[in-house]
């Protein structure tokens, strides 16, 4: 069987396949704790559930506008010009199948084969093989967590080429938690303001942030940044609603309009009662967003301090989302690293440590390099406070076996 080129560019989503793992695992018994999914474990708000509940009672179950509903699209104009400060009309907004589909329609729309999109890393994995398959080239600047994880102006404008289309700004992070203030955005603008570069302002952990944090996104800094950039958010992770699949877009109406036509000849609408359901979310009781705020300041230091007390890992504390991102680069100096690099013979480092913590620790979480940087791995704290103290002490236990 031969298949496209396209395809054979792209790889299969690391966390997707470590939670698939750890799933299997414990469908056979073992007692896996997995920290490998990006998700909640919250239940999604009453108040949200019944709206969907009543959407399918009162027939809202048929074909939508292949860009969403219009009190859906109302809904999150309110909400921009509400937490953001950021005006919008119903035509520069779209509805689509989640932020993930949000990015690849965008990417779809804007790039043409060659063209370089740039994209920090570490990154969400799935950027750079969005941008391989719509033919464009990722061009990847490397931090580390010694610098707070943030790429600098001056790294910017190193990496601008006159194929250079996009950049990528995702704060809070996935997955260092990293976030950016509003004066290290204003020095960003400052680098692509006078470029055709479209910024793309990746927001979804917008409301997960820590002590104190004021969230902005560049389409802050000035009118002139709202026009060149275009926002992704979606529902998925300040609601608990990950499995429904709904994310949007916001910015320029030539470009939603191409979203558009692209979305029709694809997946026409998001699901119809998913869209009414996320209405209810923006719209409805937030008081859903403190109550699971409190539990993730609580999760955050107690997995910072315990991931910074295991000899050869060292933690940076993430101003945003619900990932730990711990350096383990000195674990590989250990005596016994040898001996786990024979035994899973992978040629990236955090895999095979990632592939230890499974076995010995029955831990799952994902190897760094899927976010592009090999002295790392993502753990989730977006589970319950019993299953992060027992995972860390299994990962505990299983790192100083080694020493």
């Amino acid at each position: 069987m031969e298949f496209s080129k396209r395809i054979l560019k792209i790889k299969p989503s690391p966390t997707i396949a470590v939670t698939s793992m750890a799933n299997s695992l414990k469908s056979q018994g073992v007692d896996i704790i997995g920290f490998g999914a990006g998700e909640p474990d919250f239940d999604t708000p009453k108040n949200i559930r019944t709206a969907a509940i009543n959407a399918i009672e009162s027939g809202k179950t048929r074909y939508t506008p292949s860009g969403g509903i219009p009190e859906l699209k109302n809904a999150v104009v309110k909400k921009f010009k509400r937490d953001n400060n950021l005006e919008y009309d119903q035509s520069e907004v779209i509805i689509n199948c989640g932020g993930k589909h949000s990015f690849y329609n965008l990417m779809q729309v804007l790039i043409d084969e060659g063209d370089e999109v740039i994209i920090q890393a570490p990154y969400w994995v799935s950027y750079p093989d969005i941008v391989l398959l719509a033919g464009g080239k990722p061009v990847i600047i490397n931090t580390e967590s010694d610098t707070g994880f943030k790429i600098t102006p001056k790294q910017i404008a190193e990496n601008i080429t006159k194929k250079t289309k996009a950049i990528i700004i995702n704060s809070p992070s996935n997955p260092t938690g990293t976030a950016y203030s509003m004066d290290e955005l204003s020095k960003i603008a400052e680098v692509i303001e006078n470029t055709d570069i479209i910024p793309i302002s990746d927001d979804i952990y917008e409301a997960i942030t820590f002590d104190g944090f004021k969230f902005h996104n560049i389409a802050n800094v000035s009118d002139a940044m709202k026009k060149k950039t275009i926002i992704i958010n979606g529902v998925s992770k300040t609601y608990a609603m990950t499995g429904w699949r709904i994310g949007y877009i916001a910015g320029n109406r030539d470009i939603v309009n191409k979203i558009d036509i692209l979305q029709g000849q694809s997946t026409s609408n998001p699901t119809t009662i998913s869209q009414w359901a996320a209405v209810e979310a923006l719209t409805g009781d937030q008081s859903v967003l403190s109550e699971m705020m409190i539990a993730f300041h609580r999760r955050r230091k107690f997995v910072v301090d315990e991931l910074n007390s295991i000899p050869g890992i060292s933690c940076y504390n993430p101003e945003g989302a619900f990932y730990a991102f711990p350096r383990v680069s000195e674990i590989y100096k250990f005596k016994k690293w040898n001996s786990i690099a024979e035994k899973y013979k992978d040629p990236y480092k955090s895999s095979s440590l990632c592939a230890y913590f499974m076995e010995e620790a029955r831990t799952a979480v994902v190897p760094g390099i899927a976010f592009g940087n090999d002295n790392y791995f993502r753990m989730s704290f977006a589970t319950s406070d019993e299953n992060l103290k027992e995972g860390l002490n299994r990962i505990r236990d299983a790192v100083e076996k080694l020493i």
